[in-house]
């Protein structure tokens, strides 16, 4: 005798107790309707009858999910409203920590590269944060080239640069363009002579052919910005006044876009203003509604043309 339950019964409880039984073999254990019928006595169109009345009475419920960190009204409006060639807007959650805004950014923009590469890009990795969570959160890559962008800053714990750009070429199995030099020099002279060194330069020249490039955007405010941070209070004072209101991965620009040279710029070892404006598809990762007005000078910049944002500054820049 089988262990299968029997059909039939006259109370709402069994009947009830069929559906989920039913459901159950369908949905969970993958058993076609066929099966079904074979193990409980029933017609195949009766188990599709009762496939269909488990649906519409909520026995079963069936939910299509996307990327579940993703708002993407807000992003398609955000988009729209900015003229943007793609934005994907991360959900924020309440009591997340800025470190945890940096990881689902990152994890929406691995799914996001992961999308746009093709075999024929290159790829391009400056140093930040944000970048380091999206290569952290990377499962695979076509076999694309991979070009360091910019120097690197000593903070514990944090990836190099070089650490990057290595752990994407493994993905990728493609070339690795990187070079040893930190982000800031000690002074213009010592800037140029680093650009100059045959690894620094040799790696530089690569960035001519990055297609594709995820950035770093930062105000020139305390804790907006890593080289902010980091920077002396006349350094500080000197870029505000010079007009940078912000940064991207190192190129200081002004509230209409445009890159701001002297002072601490000129000790930064990164791409050129030039470079980055040249890259078709520059994908700017970025949290917080105070950076609202950078993110807006780096788009009518030209310096990014996608982005990956938090909640709270999506509805800053639509505000």
């Amino acid at each position: 005798m089988s262990d299968d339950p029997q059909p039939g019964g006259s109370t709402a409880a069994s009947g009830r107790a069929l559906l989920v039984d039913v459901a159950r073999r369908f949905y969970l254990q993958d058993q076609s309707k066929v099966e079904i019928a074979g193990h409980l006595g029933l017609s195949r169109f009766k188990v599709a009858r009762l496939l269909e009345t488990a649906r519409s009475t909520g026995v079963v419920r069936i939910e299509i999910v996307g990327e579940p960190t993703i708002d993407y009204a807000l992003s398609t409006r955000l988009s729209e409203a900015l003229g943007l060639d793609g934005a994907l807007v991360v959900r924020s959650h309440e009591g997340q920590t800025a470190a945890e805004t940096r990881r689902d950014i990152g994890a929406v923009a691995a799914g996001e590269l992961t999308r746009l590469l093709g075999p024929s890009d290159v790829l391009g990795l400056p140093w930040s944060r944000s970048v380091a969570a999206t290569v952290g959160a990377l499962r695979s890559l076509p076999p694309v080239p991979i070009v360091q962008l910019s120097g690197a800053l000593a903070i514990p714990d944090l990836q190099s640069p070089v650490d990057l750009v290595r752990s994407a070429a493994n993905l990728s199995g493609g070339e690795a363009h990187h070079f040893y030099a930190p982000l800031v020099a000690t002074d213009p002279a010592s800037a140029d002579m680093l650009r100059r060194q045959p690894g620094t330069s040799e790696a530089l020249a690569h960035v001519a052919d990055v297609t594709v490039a995820v950035v770093g955007v930062g105000g020139w405010a305390a804790g907006e910005s890593t080289l902010f941070d980091l920077a002396t209070t006349d350094e500080r004072v000197a870029m505000r006044n010079a007009g940078a209101i912000g940064e991207i991965s190192g190129v200081f620009i002004d509230d209409a876009g445009d890159a701001v040279d002297g002072g601490l710029a000129d000790r930064i070892i990164t791409l050129s203003d030039e470079q980055l404006v040249g890259i078709p598809t520059v994908i700017g990762l970025v949290s917080g509604a105070p950076r609202a007005p950078v993110v807006r000078a780096a788009i009518a910049g030209g310096k990014v043309n996608r982005l990956v944002i938090d909640e709270t500054l999506a509805q800053a820049l639509l505000g």
